[in-house]
């Protein structure tokens, strides 16, 4: 697809002074002109587009164009030469361009616009001109010069649109003149009233001009302000020129193809343009950033960038891995790369399997004939045997290399290889679901499954009558909302900074409901729908008691139950078969990798406790509630272990050793949270091997007693200093 060109534009706009009269509560035509032309200029500005556009009014009091003498091209002025819209473009629209007293032909109108376009696209290149006029056909017109006209538009291939507040109705010879024709074409309805003679007159000639200029579509290039606000309505999607990615699709080592792609599809993304400014001057310069490294002490040492290094977090542990780790750990290709790894049945490659955010198209270089010989026998001899090329795909030596799938795809015009990325192991997801076929109250009846599919078929988005189809939803048609959103909210605060942004526009809210006609069709079968399926509120069900609850044994008897540990092992075995094979305690799930490795046959209990007792030590000097509340899991577990396999000594020593070491460190907060969870030393009453009373565990929770100083006697009256070293 080559580029499109620059294409020069002129909004011709008639201020004369009947286009700003109006019906009582209604807007003038002048009103509805300037809102057209403020959503084209939108759309230009938000799309960046490299077109050029210039105004000319007519109708105003004063005049101002090349071609003004005494008696010709009056009251016509050229309000802004052709260049790109801006901002101030937009509010010259707003703001600026103001209603006129005086009337002025729109024919000679024209013949400035022509004459402006002549003059400025000298010596430049321009792919189209277009000359788009709004008015009311309110002012006289002379038809002197209409031939002229239509011979020069016609010589210089300049397009013309006319804008009208009302619809141009189609004469068909038979003197009929009540259908309009975007009426007819688009099937709306436009309210007509009653026209003046000059306007009826100005009808025939736009008419005539029209027709001359195109005899089939030339009426076509009418338009309603109410349909031209419609389709403007959208912002403009940006322009993107194509690039082409030229390559060899390789097929083992001896076949070699020259072949180009282009992105078919890809994921749009808003500009980043952000920038942080002053407040109050609005200007970049004012403000500085700077980004200073410290250390986090009291002092908080600064740290020069060069001494820092980044680390990857690894659990609780810090990787450090620098930039030249970076830069030789990445996967080194030789270069760009589109191999066929081999060939597949098409219906092996399920449509779930499609990932990453672009289609390539793939087409043989061009220019080169035996490429194209050889590509069109491969896409071919694809199509027709069902099969499709598994493709290792490089963009260039600094990338990943990606697995995709190549498939034919055959138009009219042209043909290609399609290319989307496939997923590795690690991006499978893979879920375990029930068969809803396996219980006889999820198998739906006749009636019901009658009711779904009217409901699909009511709900079909493709519109046929026997020959000819229509999408009433097209996704290709329809802009993103949030770009939508976004561009009328930047433009709404470009010119009115201090004010709330506007409420969202009703055709972004109705973008993506249900189409009319779909939502009128499906009323009845959902109704159908809702009668067979109904819902029934269930209550929450009351708690079912057992016999063994209502006739338990005493508490005080022994239980005839297993011990406690061995259901509780039960559970555990369980859990390592989720965690898998584990060797050591690791820093992610500490406490369950203990449980898991102190009840393994041949553990030592004492080695894989100092394990433990290392990783709580890791949590503690990194300082933060998350790794406090990891080494509260871990005291919790050692506790409980150190219970069911006797080894309440080993528990007690470190807990007493973890207490001078917290004072040591002035870690009280960690402390603290010790003593609300009434986590203690394991007493005799607890465990047999203990010799720890409940006295005893209460104190070693007591903070210490301080020793109370005696203070000398001081003056009431003495300065801070001293009371500063008393304190």
């Amino acid at each position: 697809m080559a580029p499109s060109g620059k294409v020069a534009v002129v909004l011709c706009l008639d201020v004369g002074l009947t286009m700003s009269s109006s019906s009582p509560g209604e807007e003038s035509s002048l009103d509805q002109a300037k809102k057209i032309m403020t959503k084209f200029v939108q759309r230009q500005v938000f799309a960046e587009s490299k077109d050029e556009v210039a105004v000319v009014l007519f109708g105003t009091n004063g005049t101002r164009n090349g071609l003004a003498s005494e008696d010709q091209y009056q009251n016509i002025t050229v309000h802004r030469s052709l260049m790109l819209p801006d901002f101030d473009l937009l509010e010259d629209i707003q703001n600026v361009i103001k209603a006129g007293s005086a009337q002025a032909d729109f024919l000679d109108a024209i013949i400035v616009c022509m004459d402006l376009l002549q003059k400025e696209t000298i010596g430049k290149k321009y792919e189209k001109r277009h000359i788009e006029l709004f008015t009311d056909l309110s002012s006289p017109v002379s038809e002197d010069q209409l031939e002229i006209i239509i011979a020069n538009l016609k010589k210089t291939g300049t397009s013309l649109q006319f804008f009208l507040p009302f619809p141009v109705s189609v004469d068909d010879g038979s003197g009929d003149k009540s259908a309009s024709v975007h009426a007819h074409m688009h099937k709306t309805s436009f309210p007509i009233k009653g026209l003046t003679e000059q306007q009826n007159q100005g009808i025939d000639v736009v008419r005539k001009l029209m027709s001359t200029l195109d005899e089939e579509g030339g009426l076509e290039e009418i338009y309603t302000f109410r349909e031209s606000l419609e389709h403007l309505s959208m912002f403009k999607k940006m322009e993107r020129k194509p690039m082409p990615w030229p390559c060899q699709l390789t097929i083992g080592p001896n076949l070699s193809i020259r072949i180009v792609a282009y992105k078919s599809v890809t994921e749009e993304r808003v500009k980043k343009l952000w920038a942080i400014v002053d407040a109050k001057t609005l200007r970049k310069e004012d403000v500085q950033k700077e980004i200073v490294y410290c250390l986090n002490d009291d002092d908080e040492t600064e740290v020069q960038k060069d001494d820092t290094i980044q680390g990857f977090r690894y659990g609780s542990d810090i990787v450090p891995f620098s930039k030249e780790d970076e830069e030789q750990m990445k996967y080194k290709t030789e270069g760009k790369c589109f191999s066929v790894l081999g060939f597949t049945r098409s219906s092996q490659i399920q449509r779930h399997y499609y990932m990453g955010n672009q289609a390539l198209k793939v087409f043989a270089a061009k220019g080169d004939a035996n490429a194209a010989v050889a590509f069109s026998a491969l896409v071919r001899a694809l199509d027709e045997l069902k099969v499709v090329a598994v493709v290792r795909y490089a963009y260039d030596r600094r990338c990943y290399p990606q697995i995709g799938v190549a498939f034919p795809y055959i138009k009219d015009t042209y043909e290609c290889l399609i290319y989307v990325q496939l997923p590795y192991m690690e991006d499978l997801r893979q879920y375990v679901f029930s068969s809803l076929k396996n219980s006889k109250k999820y198998i739906p009846t006749v009636d019901q499954l009658s009711a779904v599919d009217s409901l699909i078929d009511s709900m079909n988005l493709v519109h046929e009558d026997g020959e000819t189809f229509e999408d009433l939803f097209k996704p290709s048609k329809i802009p993103n909302p949030h770009f939508q959103r976004l561009y009328q909210c930047l433009q709404h605060k470009a010119f009115h900074s201090d004010k709330p942004l506007p409420p969202i526009e009703q055709h972004l809210l109705e973008m993506l409901e249900m189409p009319c006609v779909v939502r009128e069709r499906c009323q009845a079968p959902l109704e159908r729908v809702k009668a067979l399926f109904p819902l029934k509120e269930v209550g929450k069900k009351k708690e079912e008691k057992t016999a063994q609850d209502i006739f338990k044994d005493n508490e005080d008897e022994p239980s005839l139950k297993k011990p406690k540990i061995e259901d509780e092992e039960e559970g555990f075995s369980l859990m390592k078969l989720a965690e898998g094979n584990i060797t050591s305690v690791g820093s992610v799930n500490p406490a369950e990798d203990f449980r898991i490795l102190v009840r393994k046959k041949n553990a030592d209990f004492k080695d894989v406790s100092q394990q433990l007792i290392n990783r709580i030590d890791q949590f503690l000097e990194n300082k933060g509630s998350q790794y406090y509340m990891k080494g509260i899991d871990c005291i919790r577990a050692f506790r409980e272990e150190a219970m069911k396999l006797s080894k309440v000594q080993c528990f007690n020593d470190f807990l007493e050793a973890l207490k001078s070491k917290l004072e040591d460190k002035a870690l009280s907060d960690f402390w603290e949270i010790m003593v609300q969870e009434r986590i203690s030393l394991i007493t005799k009453d607890e465990a047999e091997g203990s010799l720890v009373t409940g006295e005893e565990a209460e104190k070693f929770l007591a903070p210490k007693e301080q020793k109370k100083e005696t203070l000398p006697p001081t003056d009431e009256g003495g300065d801070v200093d001293d009371l500063l070293d008393m304190m």
